[in-house]
Order: structure tokens, then C-alpha cells, then sequence
């Protein structure tokens, strides 16, 4: 179904079933698959395909050769149903890759609100992204990534299959994270380490001087050196009763289980 209104270019192919809501614009070269769905005022400059069961939300631009939707880049994957979708207001600029889910996952893939992502990057089968990210060019997720709200990724930075990165956090460019990042931290180096608090993250969302003042003495608390890290998890939970910050950071070691998770490098001052 194309609303009367859409703005459709005369080389663009939209395929039967295809749902293309109010205003929306569809430049020259364009391919829409038969099961996407696209929001009102949805914008594809031109040679952008949307393909499978996918959905864009209202408002994303879209920029030249991004690829959305189609199979997903996993070798075990037989042709099962599963789907795209991603969020209102988002900027996918040129070259981004994005895969839907798979069996062996959610059977889906989900990018929030607000999201960016500059050219080249790409979002793997059966990832899970939250709001307000920011993913700079050439980024690489992985397949089974969880992300939260407000994290930064620099250029060239990749994260292995099934790490989660916790809200607000920061992975510098060309970057390695091949375990769980704190939420709030900081991971720098080729094999990425935990460097410490993403502070400046911290000022631009408008937490106050107290708030970063009880995440950076949490955080101290937290990974010294002395002590086993449940022995350190117990003091800091018990020092730092009712603060939702720093519940937030031990909530997510705790929820991963045994799982590695970023640390400060041996040798290294905890900031």
C-alpha cells in the first residue's frame, strides 16, 4: 500500500505488499521489499534497499547504498522468518549493513530512537539496541550484541558476538570489546580495556557534579585491588544503598553471570 502523498521516484522499485506510510520519499534506485514497512515522513535519498520483514520507524533518513534487511550474515541460517526494526528519528548514513534475526537468537533485531550511524557501520543478526546511540563510521556489531541507551562508538570499533554494553558507555575508536562493558565506562585499546568512567558522556546528559562524584568513588571502590570482586560488589552495594547509578552498574555485572566483562589493565591507576 503506497499513500497518495509518498513521493516516490519513477526508478525506484516498490515490490506488492509494501506498506509505505505519509510522506515518506523514496529516491531514484531504491528496491522495497514486499514485507517492509516504512513510517510516515521515512526518507531513502537513493540506491538504499529495504528488504524482508522489515520496519522503519518515522522520520529515519536514509542514505545512499545502506542495505536493510536482507539474510542475515550467519551461515547456520535456513530461510526462517524472522525481523528488522528500527526506530523513529534514526540516521543511517551511506554504506550501513543491517541483518535481521535469526533461529538461533530472537528471531529479531532491534535498533531504538534516535540512533546514528555514519557510513559503513553495521548491525549484526539478533542485536538489541537502545536510544540515542551513536555508532561512527566502519563500527562493527557482531551478531547477539545488547547496547543500551546513549552509548558512543568510535570509528572502527567492533564488539563480539553476545557482549552487552551497558548505558552511557563510551568504546573509543578502533577498539576491540571482546567482553561485557560496564554501564557508564570508558574502553579504550586493541583489545579493549576498561579505562574508566565516560565522564564527558556524563556532563553532555546532564548528570550532576554529585552524581559523578559517587560513580567515580564507586568505581574506585570497585575495581581495587584488594579484595575478591564479590567481596568488592558486596561493600560498594552496601555503601552505595538506594543510589541508582551505581546499582545500575552492579545489577549488570551481576546479570551477566560468570561472564568476562571489561577491567581496568593491570598496571594501570583506577580514575
Amino acid at each position: 500500500m503506497v499513500l497518495q502523498d509518498a513521493r516516490i521516484h519513477a526508478s525506484a522499485m516498490i515490490e506488492d505488499g509494501a506498506k509505505i506510510g505519509e510522506g515518506v520519499e523514496i529516491g531514484p534506485f531504491c528496491h522495497i521489499g514486499p514485507q517492509v514497512e516504512l513510517g510516515d515522513g521515512v526518507k531513502l535519498k537513493s540506491h538504499v534497499v529495504v528488504a524482508g520483514r522489515t520496519k522503519i520507524g518515522p522520520r529515519t533518513r536514509i542514505f545512499p547504498f545502506a542495505s536493510l534487511g536482507h539474510e542475515p550474515q550467519d551461515l547456520k541460517y535456513r530461510g526462517e522468518d524472522s525481523t528488522l526494526t528500527v526506530g523513529a528519528d534514526c540516521l543511517i548514513r551511506e554504506g550501513v549493513t543491517m541483518n535481521p534475526g535469526t533461529l538461533g537468537g530472537r528471531l529479531e533485531t532491534i535498533v531504538g530512537d534516535r540512533c546514528a550511524f555514519l557510513a559503513n557501520s553495521h548491525v549484526g543478526h539478533d542485536c538489541i539496541i537502545g536510544h540515542d546511540c551513536v555508532f561512527s563510521n566502519n563500527v562493527m556489531l557482531a551478531g547477539h550484541v545488547t547496547m543500551g541507551d546513549f552509548v558512543i562508538c568510535g570509528g572502527g570499533s567492533a564488539i563480539v558476538q553476545y557482549a552487552r554494553i551497558g548505558s552511557h558507555a563510551f568504546v573509543s575508536g578502533m577498539t576491540g570489546i571482546g567482553a561485557d562493558l560496564i554501564p557508564f565506562g570508558l574502553a579504550f585499546g586493541n583489545r579493549g580495556y576498561l579505562m574508566g568512567l565516560n565522564l564527558i558522556g556524563l556532563k553532555r546528559r546532564n548528570f550532576s557534579r554529585e552524581q559523578i562524584h559517587e560513580l567515580r568513588r564507586a568505581y574506585r571502590a570497585l575495581f581495587a585491588p584488594e579484595g575478591t570482586l564479590k567481596e568488592r560488589m558486596e561493600d560498594v552495594a552496601e555503601e552505595f544503598v538506594g543510589n541508582a547509578e551505581v546499582n545500575e552498574i552492579l545489577d549488570f555485572i551481576r546479570a551477566g553471570g560468570d561472564k568476562q566483562f571489561c577491567v581496568p589493565e593491570f598496571g594501570k591507576d583506577v580514575a
